[in-house]
């Protein structure tokens, strides 16, 4: 069957916290910003945000018009009391699933329970190391619920997601706040923004890098450029030397080890020369 490509009116739909804001095809709907509404995903029908809206180039996108699913209704006050009964429905099956798993001793962390509006399927998200057989913790939920169960493995990055939180920044978490997608993140990055290699001050919620640390890497790697390297000797305009050990780019100053025993000193950019900064003497 052949593909169609266009350009489509769609909703930008966020479900709750920590799932992916998705586009949803208009068609013929009139949906204003806030409105809720009901959306397929991969738990079923459930309620949904209408939080902005676009006009998308599939073809530009390289999105076929089928794989846009549809927003399939605005939210009925049937639909608002189905998500109300749910909620307690996702907490009880959530502690129902976590006596089970320890009952059956199995090496899983229940993160999130999700329930299709409709209930005819309950999708249940948890991390783990390894593989987990969890076939007969599937059968006591099934016959707990007597509808279709689903067990979803994520990571820590999507557990952190799923569950949101503070941020070291004071914000709440990135990753629940607008991210679709988690980013490659390396030491590198950290590196090059001269930040100091301790894990508890680099590292986000989840435990791995902090996200931001990408956001931010493109702009503090052309800022560098105007600063000399770690390890590069380096003299001020008062004729101090040293070696650079580390730079604030922010506030456009270098932090120089004076040698052993004799401490170090914070010096502004434009106070440093024999560097690329300065460069007026060879």
């Amino acid at each position: 069957m052949k593909k169609e490509f266009g350009k489509m009116d769609v909703a930008w739909v966020k479900v709750e916290q920590g799932f992916p804001i998705e586009p949803y095809a208009v068609g013929s709907l009139n949906l204003e910003p806030g409105e809720l509404v009901v959306v397929e995903t991969e738990a079923g029908e459930v309620l949904g945000t209408v939080v902005g809206f676009a006009t998308l180039d599939l073809e530009e996108l390289h999105i076929p018009v089928e794989e846009i699913p549809p927003v399939l209704r605005k939210a009925t006050p049937s639909d608002l009391e189905k998500a109300r009964k749910n909620e307690i429905l996702e907490k009880e099956a959530f502690e129902y699933c976590k006596q089970r798993i320890e009952k059956r001793n199995l090496p899983m962390k229940l993160v999130r329970v999700k329930s299709a509006l409709d209930r005819k399927r309950i999708v249940f998200y948890f991390t783990a190391e390894g593989r987990v057989d969890f076939r007969a913790l599937v059968r006591d939920l099934a016959r707990k619920y007597k509808t279709r169960i689903e067990m979803r493995q994520i990571g820590i990055r999507d557990e952190a997601k799923l569950l949101g939180g503070i941020g070291p920044c004071g914000r709440v978490t990135c990753c629940t706040l607008f991210m679709n997608k988690f980013h490659s993140v390396s030491i590198k990055m950290a590196k090059e923004q001269y930040l100091m290699l301790n894990p508890s001050k680099i590292s986000g919620l989840c435990g791995r890098l902090m996200c931001c640390l990408a956001f931010e890497h493109e702009i503090y790697k052309e800022l560098a450029q105007e600063f000399p390297k770690v390890g590069e000797k380096v003299k001020t305009t008062e004729g101090i030397e040293g070696e650079v050990i580390s730079a604030n780019i922010i506030d456009k100053k270098v932090i120089i080890s004076l040698g052993e025993g004799k401490g170090q000193l914070t010096v502004p950019l434009k106070e440093i020369i024999s560097s690329k900064s300065g460069g007026s003497e060879k």
